[in-house]
């Protein structure tokens, strides 16, 4: 059982529904991010998802890719993220972390290196979003075999034919992204997300998360209300892109996530 198995076993075992984060590593600067990142689990999410920079975010919208921009030019390297992960896990144990990003830097440091990396430095799960199911073989299976979760993302286009393909090899949990298009795009609709997170739960015991459009308490609890969890990015590295002080970005993650916690 990985941590993210477990968290998802504690919060239903307490009838809760799962508050995730999406940052940055590395925005606007090392020390910045780390401080941010340690004081995300108080302020009450239950799974970080940590962004790994890369040039090309072709799934990104404005907001991500400037944050990926600003770790970049802050002198932030795949290594460098692993090393967040090893600061965080030197004071939480508990926490599970998953790396989101783009298959390149992966590829750049070595499949078997990163894995063994991965692992070492305490990280629980992957999610690369330019990696369809045909390229299991890549980093999926290795990974898996490894002990991460392989996280795979479902959206409005990914039909029942599709399906069973993409959750053969899936693990963790499923991210539905509830819009097409890029992240920060558009705001999500509960109403329509709810048949679509009933159809995969049809197909899966996996639980099912829902990321992209979700930018208030309200809108979180919304979500949350119809799936297993709601995933907030855009929202929060918006306010590290505005100079907010980590202390205002931690306040305004603890009001999604209680929104999320309401459902």
């Amino acid at each position: 059982m990985t941590r993210i198995d477990a968290r998802f076993a504690e919060l239903k075992s307490q009838n809760r529904k799962a508050f995730v984060t999406f940052v940055m590593a590395g925005d606007p600067g090392y020390e910045a991010s780390l401080e941010l990142v340690k004081g995300l689990p108080a302020a009450g999410a239950d799974i970080i998802e940590l962004g790994m920079p890369f040039t090309d975010p072709m799934a990104d919208g404005p907001a991500i890719q400037l944050a990926g921009q600003r770790a970049l030019d802050a002198g932030m390297t795949l290594h460098r993220v692993l090393d967040m992960v090893r600061a965080f896990r030197a004071g939480d144990d508990a926490t599970p972390i998953v790396l989101m990003g783009y298959y390149n830097p992966i590829f750049a440091m070595g499949v078997e290196s990163f894995v063994t990396a991965a692992v070492e430095a305490g990280v629980d799960g992957l999610i690369v979003v330019d990696l369809p199911p045909e390229e299991d073989s890549e980093l999926c299976l290795p990974a898996q075999a490894a002990g991460l979760n392989f996280i795979r993302l479902t959206t409005p286009t990914t039909d029942n034919a599709r399906l069973p393909a993409v959750l053969k090899n899936t693990s963790g949990f499923i991210y539905y992204v509830s819009i097409n298009g890029i992240t920060g795009a558009a705001e999500a609709d509960a109403s329509a997300v709810a048949p679509e997170v009933a159809r995969i739960k049809a197909a899966t015991d996996l639980p099912v998360c829902v990321g992209f459009g979700i930018r208030t308490p309200a809108g979180a609890q919304a979500i949350a209300e119809v799936a297993d969890g709601a995933v907030v990015g855009s929202a929060i590295v918006s306010k590290i892109g505005d100079g907010e002080p980590t202390a205002k970005v931690l306040e305004f993650v603890a009001e999604l996530a209680a929104g999320a916690h309401r459902a």
